[in-house]
């Protein structure tokens, strides 16, 4: 397959918890930390969210104590950067045969709408055309809707990763979320792993798929998708 130097990142537009009523929404540093790469290493990039429109900002991902992270901080004041969550376009409305990978951001937010019919299709036919899926923290919510052309489920008998279920009760949203990524990817029959300790750095790839546990893995993600599409 001929690269085309073309990234789809797909990011929320839900702002709060459905149970709770908690603000939520995009983890900025698991957009800016995979963009900030891709882009360094040539690869231009197209933001998409399920519904199109605005994307919220999870406002814990805008504490002083992760907004310095590798540069969001930096992105965060940049305007025109910014500008791009204003008014995204919808996931339909793009054609997978432009871009050579496509990626999940996090947030809780994803957990909401990251399961829809629309973006699973959408992303059956990237893995089902060989490029290259990748998804972080609570991204891989978008993996969890992904029947392949014969009916079976993308991340069956494959490796993967994400947000962990004692991950979730440290951050004190166990009661808020509305399912547990960890569990209902094991539902699914996948390989499920995660690092020996809680927010460490952890990426998982098996051919095409590649998957981080938590915000800390959205930079090593982006390095492990630049890689396999270096080789190719």
């Amino acid at each position: 397959m001929a690269t085309k130097n073309r990234i789809l990142i797909v990011v929320t537009n839900v702002a709060e918890y459905q149970k709770v009523g908690y603000r939520t929404g995009l983890w900025l540093g698991e957009l800016t930390h995979f963009y900030d790469y891709v882009t360094d290493n040539g690869y231009e990039v197209d933001i998409v969210s399920p519904a199109g429109g605005y994307v919220p900002i999870d406002p814990e991902s805008l504490a002083h104590d992760v907004l310095g992270d590798l540069g969001t901080d930096k992105r965060y004041r940049d305007r025109e950067f910014m500008d791009l969550l204003r008014d995204t376009k919808k996931v339909t409305d793009v054609a997978v045969e432009e871009y050579d990978a496509i990626y999940f951001t996090g947030g809780h937010g994803v957990m909401f709408d990251f399961g829809g019919d629309d973006l699973g299709a959408v992303t059956a036919k990237f893995y089902e055309s060989d490029r290259i899926v990748s998804a972080v923290c609570h991204g891989p919510a978008g993996l969890l809707n992904v029947p392949l052309s014969d009916g079976t489920p993308l991340v069956k008998n494959k490796n993967v990763t994400g947000f962990s279920w004692p991950e979730e009760e440290a951050a004190q949203r166990a009661d808020a979320v509305p399912f547990s990524l960890q569990d209902e990817l094991k539902k699914l029959g996948a390989n499920y792993s995660i690092a020996d300790e809680p927010f460490a750095t952890y990426v998982v790839e098996e051919g095409t798929l590649i998957t981080g546990q938590n915000p800390g893995s959205a930079r090593a993600v982006a390095e492990a998708v630049v890689k396999s599409l270096h080789t190719r």
